[in-house]
């Protein structure tokens, strides 16, 4: 709990206690002091402390007026204190959530190539959940401010607001992101994101979500790099599981989630020697050193092979995919000094 929301509890706490026992001590007082019966003693000790100005239930003999004139100051000192720690804690309850958002925008401004992910569904919570076992950057943009405290609880970065708005994607830091994922259920919604993403960030790399295939190629027109049909690809993998029940189990066991059993990993070149000169695979002897074996090379290009020969020449700019246990993933990590986050 924020400490400055605590401090104030504590006092509403206290000035709930005062004004019990004032309270106590008036309907005692009117019921010994002035005869009253008990209903009558919490009527005048409640018109006393709340000064509405009713007449009294019987009239007072000078105790009893003495006694209520202690009991107006009193009232006057502890419900004006009372009146004013509520008040005061409602609005520093509005000033902490103030606060929480500043801090929050501070933490996002801090960001520079992270991931930004457009809507909180199911793709979304999906993405932000690998992104975050990845220990990778990103902020969420949602629209709906009922998800406010769901993305709270889920500890995620946001920003709540319409990202068809360009002052939204700014908050978000689109303008210095590495990549942005569209998971907006609406094909039109995405198709218009993504467009005013390729309009702030030229060098973004934007994966969007398609509800339909005939919005495939108006996305990929609008700016999209990637765009993905989780129909299409659920449904294609439910008939390779029926095709190739086999190999698909073994993909599946391929896991990429989570810190202690990742099997796939992309590693930039760059990461795996300094020098100058271009090496090849076979000049890295990386299964004698790591274990892993190099299942893929993509180059400068973006184009990919496939189980690259030994001879195949690491260019600047190019990754390789390597295959490993869990543990061999965490020797490369070690040996070759790879932050995952930044690879």
């Amino acid at each position: 709990m924020n400490p400055l929301v605590k401090l104030f509890r504590s006092k509403i706490y206290a000035a709930f206690t005062l004004l019990g026992v004032l309270l106590l001590i008036g309907v005692v007082g009117y019921k010994f002091i002035s005869g009253y019966t008990w209903v009558n003693a919490l009527y005048m000790t409640v018109i006393t402390m709340t000064t509405v100005g009713f007449g009294e239930v019987e009239p007072l003999d000078e105790q009893s007026k003495i006694f209520t004139v202690f009991l107006i100051l009193a009232s006057v000192v502890i419900v004006g204190y009372a009146i004013s720690i509520i008040t005061e804690y409602i609005l520093s309850k509005n000033d902490v959530e103030e606060l929480k958002h500043k801090k929050m925008q501070k933490q996002i401004d801090s960001f520079k190539n992270h991931v930004v992910i457009c809507g909180y569904g199911r793709n979304g919570k999906q993405a932000a959940r690998k992104l975050m076992a990845h220990n990778k950057s990103f902020v969420v943009i949602e629209k709906s401010k009922e998800m406010e405290e769901r993305l709270r609880l889920d500890g995620v970065p946001y920003v709540i607001g319409n990202a068809n708005e360009d002052e939204t994607l700014l908050l978000a830091g689109v303008d210095r992101a590495s990549s942005f994922i569209s998971a907006l259920p609406n094909d039109a919604d995405n198709l218009f994101v993504v467009l005013s993403t390729r309009q702030i960030n030229k060098n973004i790399n934007i994966i969007s979500r398609a509800s339909q295939e005939s919005s495939y190629n108006k996305l990929k027109f609008a700016g999209a790099n990637n765009v993905i049909l989780p129909d299409m690809i659920g449904g294609d993998h439910m008939a390779s599981l029926v095709v190739v029940p086999g190999l698909m189990e073994f993909i599946d066991n391929l896991s990429i989630v989570g810190e202690s059993n990742i099997n796939i990993e992309e590693v930039a070149v760059e990461k795996l020697y300094k020098s100058k000169k271009p090496k090849t695979i076979k000049d890295l002897d990386f299964r004698k050193i790591t274990g892993c074996n190099i299942i893929g090379y993509k180059n400068a290009n973006g184009e990919y092979t496939v189980n690259p020969e030994a001879g195949t020449i690491l260019e600047a700019n190019s990754k390789i995919i390597v295959l490993g246990r869990p543990e061999q993933i965490e020797e490369l990590n070690s040996a070759f000094d790879i932050d995952i986050e930044n690879s």
